[in-house]
């Protein structure tokens, strides 16, 4: 075999090779290739291997992986006219490769953008303390809005979440001393509610001691135990004026006479 024979059989196998490679493509399974014949689009082929026509076919790789994608800090001023920044993450995939491809530019760059627009429009139209307290109806209302703007381009967003919150210096104090207002506040009832039901505690039991002179007997009693566990030099026993009626009365018993009409009988016989 000549020279010019070598080189003419390199040339051919070279053009076979490059033609062979570009007409089969290996597509992995998270993607899918949008196939354009003459610039129009055909069909959507993948996972595996392909086949394309040569100058003729053009395939364009689609990723159908799920995307993280972060929204920078955004200041807005929420309806309560408080200054605020921002940022978020949103989760978005793509579900129509087709769509992803001929609608939009870019996909990822435009569902930034509409993420970063919503997320001030939101933040816009709420108060603070529902940016605080209640941020899972935030995200659901930035997931439906981004959802729907990007539904056209065949993108699904799955989750939208807002991570951090800056507020101003000057909020986070008056924050500060609302807490420790409200704490105060508590603290204040908590308070009252002991001592009222204290007094109806005690109440009672002077109802009860009124109504039962035994349980007066028995409160002496416990209370001599106590004073008596202190080790005291002096003790001081109270007598009870239910022992001084108890008395007079076995004295009337006992003589028919109460001790003071005595005393006027004896003045009489004298």
């Amino acid at each position: 075999m000549d020279l010019s024979a070598l080189i003419s059989f390199v040339i051919v196998l070279a053009i076979l090779l490059f033609l062979i490679s570009t007409a089969i493509k290996i597509i992995p399974e998270y993607e899918r290739a949008v196939i354009f014949r003459l610039g129009r689009v055909q069909k959507v082929k993948g996972p595996g291997l392909i086949f394309l026509i040569p100058f003729v076919d053009r395939a364009v790789r689609v990723d159908l992986r799920v995307v993280t994608m972060d929204v920078p800090s955004q200041e807005a001023i929420t309806r309560d006219n408080v200054t605020v920044k921002v940022n978020a993450v949103v989760y978005f995939r793509v579900v129509e490769p087709s769509s992803a491809v001929v609608n939009v530019e870019d996909y990822r760059r435009a569902t930034w953008n509409i993420a970063q627009t919503t997320l001030r429009n939101v933040l816009g139209q709420s108060e603070l303390d529902e940016l605080l307290a209640h941020r899972e109806r935030i995200n659901q209302k930035l997931q439906q809005i981004i959802d729907e703007a990007t539904e056209p381009w065949g993108i699904k967003v799955g989750i939208v979440e807002v991570k951090d919150v800056e507020l101003p210096e000057t909020m986070k104090r008056s924050m500060a001393k609302q807490a420790e207002a409200e704490r105060e506040k508590r603290a204040k009832i908590i308070h009252a509610s002991g001592e009222f039901e204290a007094a109806q505690q005690l109440r009672e039991a002077a109802h009860t001691m009124a109504h039962e002179p035994i349980a007066l007997q028995l409160r002496y009693l416990s209370t001599l135990v106590e004073i008596s566990a202190e080790k005291n030099s002096t003790i001081i026993f109270p007598f009870p004026l239910e022992f001084v009626r108890a008395f007079s009365a076995l004295m009337e018993n006992l003589t028919g006479v109460i001790p003071s009409d005595t005393s006027d009988t004896s003045d009489d016989s004298a």
